[in-house]
């Protein structure tokens, strides 16, 4: 019998990045941030729970990478696309980083995370945002 997991969230990147991108690789010179930003609506998912933070993407969406809250020592935002979506970045206690790119949602996703952070490790999670 498996552990219990209220999930959060669960999905992909914000579909704002993927038609802003599109209507940008009409101009070649932006032609690599498209093909990016198919992919990443194609194969890239987002599972937030209570216990964990899953990311499946990669080629194909093979590649899968769990982080569980207490590891977490610091979280960035970056808004994008007028705010409507923005980036993560998940720092880890061994300095390793997590970018979670055209997260939806992602100022409410943000609070649940340091909420998720303060409560297992007993302090608060560093918050940088950048404007």
């Amino acid at each position: 019998m498996g552990i219990r997991e209220n999930t959060f969230y669960e999905g992909g990147p914000h579909v704002g990045d993927l038609i802003i991108n599109i209507l940008l690789g009409f101009t070649v010179i932006c032609l690599p941030l498209t093909v990016g930003a198919i992919v990443r609506a194609i194969w890239l998912r987002y599972r937030i729970t209570d216990r964990r933070i899953s990311i499946t993407g990669g080629w194909m969406g093979n590649d899968r990478t769990d982080i569980i809250y207490g590891e977490i020592v610091k979280i960035a935002k970056i808004p994008r696309g007028i705010g409507l979506w923005g980036d993560l970045v998940v720092t880890l206690r061994d300095k390793s980083r997590l970018e979670m790119r055209a997260v939806p949602r992602f100022r409410e996703i943000y609070d649940y995370m340091a909420e998720k952070v303060a409560d297992k490790t007993g302090k608060p999670v560093e918050a940088i945002t950048a404007q």
